[in-house]
C-alpha cells in the first residue's frame, strides 16, 4: 500500500470518527502542512468520498458518502494485506538472521529493544531453541513480556553470545552504544537486508 492510500485511509477513518474534526488537528496527526491537508480533503471530495458541509454556517463538517465508506473498506483490506505481508517478510528475515547465528554457535541471546519487533524476535528465539538472556533498552520500560527490562550498562557483566537489535531505525545508534559497553561488532545481530 502506497503512502497516498495510507493517508486516504487515515483521513477517511478520522472523518468517520469525528465529522467536525479540524483540518489543523488532521494536519498534526498526519504530520503534514495544513495546506497539504486541505488539498487531500479537496481531492477526497472531488472523488466523491466525502461531502464538505457547513452546519451551522461557520462550522465545517466532513461526511463520508457511500462511495467513501466503500473506499475506506477497500483501503482497510489493502492495508491489512500489506501489514500481513510485511509481518511475514520480517519474520522470514529474522529467522534467516537467527539461523545464520545458530550455525555460528550462538545460543544465548540478549534482545535490545522492547517494541513489536522485540516481541517477534522473542517468539523466533523460542522457535529456534535459543535462550533469551534478557531484554535491554534505554527507555523507561520496567518490564516486557513478563521479563524485567535492564539498562544497556548491565551487558558488561552478562554472559551472552549475541545481542539482537530489535529496532530497525536505530541500528547504527545501538551499535555505537553497544561498543561503549564492550560488545564487539561480531556479537551484534541485525536483520539481513531484504532482497
Amino acid at each position: 500500500m502506497n503512502l497516498r492510500g495510507q493517508r486516504d485511509l487515515f483521513l477517511l477513518t478520522e472523518l468517520e470518527r469525528n465529522a467536525a474534526v479540524t483540518q489543523r488537528s488532521l494536519a498534526t496527526k498526519l504530520g503534514v502542512a495544513l495546506g497539504l491537508t486541505n488539498l487531500y480533503l479537496k481531492r477526497l471530495a472531488r472523488k466523491g468520498y466525502i461531502k464538505i458541509t457547513t452546519i451551522p454556517s461557520h462550522r465545517i463538517r466532513y461526511l463520508l458518502t457511500p462511495q467513501g465508506f466503500a473506499e475506506k473498506s477497500r483501503l482497510t483490506y489493502l492495508y491489512m494485506q500489506y501489514s500481513l505481508s510485511h509481518y511475514r517478510d520480517m519474520r522470514a528475515r529474522l529467522r534467516e538472521t537467527l539461523a545464520r547465528a545458530t550455525e555460528n554457535g550462538v545460543k544465548r541471546v540478549v534482545i535490545y529493544g522492547t517494541g513489536e519487533f522485540a516481541e517477534m524476535a522473542y517468539l523466533s528465539l523460542r522457535e529456534m531453541d535459543m535462550t533469551l538472556v534478557g531484554f535491554v533498552d534505554d527507555g523507561e520500560r520496567e518490564s516486557f513480556l513478563s521479563y524485567p527490562v535492564w539498562r544497556p550498562e548491565v551487558l558488561v557483566g552478562w554472559e551472552f553470545d549475541a545481542v539482537l537489535l530489535a529496532d530497525l531505525e536505530q541500528t547504527a545508534r545501538y551499535k555505537e552504544m553497544l561498543g561503549q559497553y564492550q560488545v564487539p561488532d561480531g556479537k551484534i545481530l541485525a536483520l539481513v537486508p531484504s532482497a
